[in-house]
């Protein structure tokens, strides 16, 4: 098995919808390296998690399945981007300060990224996971997304989502686990930026093409009359599902 591309066709969508990580995720995780010169961003999608980390890190390597997500990723000098599966990338071994996988290790092959991870790292290196499953943004529009969540779309997630809905608890982790602090992700959207993040979901890409039509279009009206003026911003908070680990030597 091999990792798994399901986000080519909204690469662009992906890239202007998705919310931003913390800051402070980043400062903590460059607290957890001995040393800050070469990182990994392993399924970096439009490269998110690798822009934060170049604050920290002399340099960084983000790779990816999808050409198409790689070529809408934000250009930075310490960033090298490069199409390549997680299971077998070409980085030297033991050259890694930190490992990072942004909402996206469910969709691994775990026995080989675990394999090529304990490869590249360093013998005191370190890898973080993490995922964000729920919106949150009023007990109102709350109730509306996990019915959408849960019922609508329900029939077109992928078994790997599950995951994800287990707050990565249930996967195999070979790492000396370190506990982390919480971390969450704010941003401030208007409905329009909250429609366009429900449309990057994979379920409702695989609802639209076994359907023919677009299922945030059942629930646009009801958020509409929820939100108000939908050039509001509103407070919108995911908390992080994280783990963090050190190579077991």
């Amino acid at each position: 098995m091999s990792s798994k591309d399901y986000f080519s066709e909204v690469a662009v969508d992906y890239g202007r919808y998705r919310p931003r990580y913390p800051k402070e995720l980043f400062e903590y995780l460059a607290s957890t390296t001995a040393r800050r010169e070469r990182a990994w961003d392993c399924a970096t999608g439009n490269g998110q998690a690798a822009l934060g980390l170049a604050a920290h890190f002399d340099q960084i390597i983000a790779t990816d399945l999808s050409e198409k997500q790689l070529s809408n990723a934000v250009r930075h000098e310490r960033i090298n981007y490069l199409i390549s599966p997680a299971e077998n990338v070409d980085i030297e071994s033991d050259s890694i300060d930190l490992i990072t996988v942004a909402q996206a290790l469910h969709w691994l092959d775990f026995d080989g990224f675990y394999k090529e991870a304990h490869r590249v790292l360093r013998r005191d290196g370190v890898i973080a996971v993490w995922a964000y499953k729920f919106v949150h943004v009023s007990p109102s529009i709350d109730s509306v997304l996990e019915e959408f969540h849960d019922k609508t779309v329900k029939p077109y997630w992928r078994p790997e989502n599950s995951l994800v809905d287990e707050k990565f608890y249930s996967l195999p982790f070979p790492f000396e686990e370190i506990a982390p602090p919480q971390f969450d992700i704010e941003a401030a959207w208007n409905l329009d930026h909250l429609i366009g993040f429900l449309g990057t979901w994979s379920a409702v890409q695989t609802f639209k093409e076994v359907n023919g039509s677009d299922p945030v279009e059942l629930i646009t009206e009801d958020l509409k009359r929820m939100w108000g003026d939908p050039a509001l911003e509103k407070r919108v908070t995911w908390p992080l599902y994280l783990r963090v680990g050190r190579a077991v030597r």
